[in-house]
């Protein structure tokens, strides 16, 4: 079980390494290259810089408070 927790780990690092290199270029660098550049073509418009992850927010703070809501009336019917 072990191996298989640290390929899970190992995955969940390069995703998250891969997407905030992914965002950080996009957001910082690009607007500096020329937009006829080729590439261009690989990134979203600027507008989705800002909404993507405000989307992303909003969906995990909605997760969060659905999975509390959830544990607060388990952990009230087992009192009951």
């Amino acid at each position: 079980m072990e191996l298989a927790d640290r390929a899970v780990g190992f995955l969940l690092s390069l995703t998250s390494i891969s997407i905030f290199t992914y965002y950080t270029f996009w957001v910082i660098i690009l607007p500096f290259v020329d937009s006829d550049h080729f590439v261009h073509q690989y990134f979203l418009p600027q507008e989705y810089a800002i909404l993507v992850p405000v989307f992303a927010g909003m969906g995990l703070l909605c997760f969060l408070c659905v999975f509390v809501g959830f544990v607060m009336l388990k952990s009230k019917k087992k009192k009951a």
